[in-house]
């Protein structure tokens, strides 16, 4: 129930949000306390809930499934396709697909969902000019042609066949017609279990149950997210009662029995700017790769969380080569390749940034210093730069900025489970995450993107082991495990899309939790 001191408040939240920079998206803000409500604190801060930006993970922990619902989704568990707001899909052509929408379901704010609705959310996601993340991730710069035939009839055709199609809808998060494809939204309404209740930005983000939601009704009536840059900070908030649950943390961070470790698919890399000197010598980029001791990062600072990578994306994703090995380490060899292009002219003094995220990862800062030392060590000279989601932003997509050579370290999540995800955005020479490619790459992608099945596995799997040989983009760190803390009274099992994907529809009380 509701605290009397909560109800009191409300006034004075709304009349101070123009000072405060809060928003409130209606008045009923509650009690972050009550067994209602589950309290959960995460590294950052979302810079905003835009549903075309789900692929964002500061954004789609939030918004994807609790505010707003695509027509299909995927089980992170067994990769099966299956339908949410949609009902069924059919290819009616070589590059048609027709979907079938549910009757029954409305917007959080009584409107009701239709093919219209749904239309504009594909058209803004992908042929807008809004440079939607979810665009440059899942659809590269391929339009669509999209059409309601009738208020439960959807119809969707690519320029060319694309047999994954339904998969890369997945991704597109339903919004009402209404909000257009010229502007963004950054408090969305949504079909989703959940609606925005407050926003206090910079302190807390509230939701609220959704009452109209056309599904079953989640058990917690509200969630309020936090935010702190610290893991021990996050896990101090749960076992110290303040939260309920604590996201990104190390083993290191002190969550005790309350740490919850599990696999995901995050794989960590650091993404070489190659057209730019001196890290457009291949010598260069290949000495990088000698330098970084991967075994040594996953061991002393992810304290054995992960493994060495030697490729994009982890098991279990189509297109995953598992008779690849880790670049090895060698410093020698990375100095003679230094000193070898310093005497060809490469100007290999130029100082190189080393750009991180904060709070990317558990241990991203003596990450980043760990591999500026080795770096050092073969002759570079390397800066570390530690930026906020936004900031990273300018130097992660395309347009990249004209500002010299720099090291971006990424960390890339394939939640889709097909590789033409990850060589789409990372690997061709335009994509919207990629630096560098060659035309002969490209050629391989298309045709790897062309087939099905056992066909579609060997030929991305064998563009993997290409990569570090011909273009040689990225120096492959770590596949990553998760930890999140999780107090008793919560039922909930993270899985492999927790990182991105966080559904409050799927936490309960636990049966053995007190009031």
């Amino acid at each position: 129930m509701r605290s009397t001191r909560a109800t009191s408040l409300v006034s004075v939240i709304a009349a101070s949000a123009l000072l405060t920079g809060c928003t409130v998206a209606n008045s009923d803000s509650g009690d972050a306390a009550s067994p209602d409500t589950v309290r959960i604190v995460l590294p950052q801060e979302p810079p905003t809930l835009e549903p075309c930006d789900v692929s964002l993970t500061a954004i789609g922990v939030v918004t994807r499934s609790n505010i707003t619902e695509p027509m299909i989704e995927r089980d992170p568990t067994t990769g099966d396709l299956e339908p949410k707001l949609a009902t069924s899909w059919e290819r009616t052509s070589d590059t048609e697909w027709t979907i079938r929408l549910r009757d029954d379901v409305t917007f959080s704010d009584g409107t009701p969902f239709d093919a219209e609705d749904a239309a504009v959310s594909v058209d803004r996601a992908v042929n807008s000019d809004l440079a939607c993340n979810v665009e440059g991730y899942v659809f590269g710069d391929d339009d669509l042609t999209v059409r309601a035939v009738d208020p439960t009839t959807l119809t969707v055709a690519s320029p060319t066949p694309d047999p994954i199609l339904p998969l890369r809808l997945s991704f597109i998060e339903m919004v009402k017609s209404e909000v257009g494809s010229t502007e963004r939204t950054r408090e969305p309404i949504g079909t989703g279990p959940y609606r925005v209740d407050s926003w206090d930005y910079g302190q807390r983000l509230s939701l609220v149950r959704n009452d109209t939601y056309w599904g079953d009704a989640p058990e917690f009536t509200r969630a309020v997210y936090q935010w702190r840059t610290e893991g021990s900070v996050r896990a101090a908030m749960v076992t110290n009662g303040e939260a309920d649950i604590a996201t990104g943390l190390g083993p290191e961070d002190g969550a005790g029995d309350l740490g919850v470790a599990f696999p995901n698919n995050e794989t960590t890399a650091l993404r070489m700017q190659a057209t730019t000197p001196p890290l457009d010598d291949q010598r260069v980029r290949e000495a990088i790769n000698y330098a970084i001791n991967r075994a040594g990062i996953v061991k002393a600072l992810f304290r054995g969380m992960g493994a060495p990578a030697a490729q994009l994306i982890a098991d279990g994703v189509v297109g995953y080569n598992d008779e690849l090995t880790p670049w090895p380490y060698d410093m020698e060899k990375g100095t003679a390749l230094i000193d070898e292009a310093r005497a060809d002219g490469v100007p290999v003094d130029t100082e190189i940034r080393l750009i991180g995220r904060t709070g990317q990862f558990p241990k991203i800062n003596e990450t980043v210093e760990v591999i500026q030392n080795a770096l050092a060590g073969i002759g570079l000279n390397v800066k570390i730069e530690m930026k906020d989601t936004a900031a990273t932003a300018e130097f992660q997509e395309r347009p990249f900025p004209n500002v010299g050579p720099y090291l971006l370290v990424i960390q890339h999540g394939n939640q889709a489970g097909d590789a033409a995800f990850t060589m789409d955005q990372y690997m061709r020479s335009d994509g919207f995450q990629s630096s560098y490619g060659t035309t002969d790459f490209d050629e391989g992608i298309d045709e790897a993107e062309s087939l099905t099945d056992e066909e579609r596995q060997t030929a991305f799997a064998d563009l993997f082991a290409r990569e570090p040989e011909e273009i040689t983009q990225m120096a492959y760190i770590a596949h990553m495990n998760g930890v999140l803390a999780k107090d008793p009274r919560i039922d909930y099992t993270p899985d492999s899309a927790t990182v991105d994907e966080m559904r409050l529809a799927e936490m309960t009380r636990s049966s053995d939790a007190t009031d």
